[in-house]
């Protein structure tokens, strides 16, 4: 069920394009290459809001750097692209790339961090980081990060159900909030802090699948 949800921009579950100012040229591939190496998950969304790129000239023509909105449209820009590549292209991808088994898959997200998490590049996840930086529930850049931290929930919630979790949303969730929490001691300077929450995780599924299983054979 997953497999439909680990496409690019223009693949079911995939980030919708953005259209550029004045032309039929997705403007999410134009504004993109104002983050240069950004793009690549290493560097925060704070490198978007550098009106000082504008200056390059012919990269968004008939835009100025007073346009009003510009830095929005810069990050909004950068979370479509980072959802592209980071969500879809690599978290997705890796988890399920390293195995097919629905159960593993969930725990196995944990070991993709680990690996990030004690890497120099580590920044943490831009779509925490720009929603806290925009507290308003209504401020768009705030609910752009929500739809993708959403999006997320949505991966986690075909593995759950693929896995046989009688409540696949809810339980995806609390896998969620594991993944964050991690991040965040991570950022903190935890370099263990993947490792701790996949044990978390996995009490937390054999929880699931007790409750599963008890349920199936109430049904029985």
């Amino acid at each position: 069920a997953d497999d439909a949800r680990v496409g690019g921009a223009g693949q079911p579950g995939g980030p919708a394009p953005l259209r550029g100012p004045g032309d039929d040229e997705p403007g999410r591939d134009r504004l993109a290459g104002l983050l240069g190496p950004g793009l690549d998950g290493v560097h925060g969304p704070d490198r978007a809001l550098d009106h000082r790129e504008l200056e390059r000239p012919g990269i968004i023509p008939g835009v100025e750097v007073t346009d009003e909105g510009l830095g929005d449209q810069l990050v909004l820009a950068f979370l479509a692209r980072r959802e592209e590549l980071w969500t879809y292209g690599w978290l997705a991808a890796e988890v399920r790339r390293r195995t097919d088994d629905p159960r593993e898959r969930l725990l196995t997200i944990f070991d993709v961090f680990d690996k990030w998490f004690r890497s120099p590049s580590f920044e943490g996840c831009s779509f925490i980081n720009v929603m806290l930086e925009h507290p308003d529930p209504q401020h768009p850049l705030h609910r752009a990060a929500a739809k993708y931290l959403g999006h997320i929930r949505e991966f986690l919630a075909d593995l759950a159900r693929d896995a046989g979790i009688a409540d696949p949303e809810s339980f995806a969730c609390q896998w969620h909030i594991l993944m964050k929490g991690s991040i965040v001691a991570a950022g903190e300077g935890d370099e263990e802090a993947a490792l701790r929450a996949q044990r978390l995780g996995a009490l937390l599924l054999d929880e699931a699948e007790r409750g599963s299983s008890a349920g199936r054979a109430q049904a029985d």
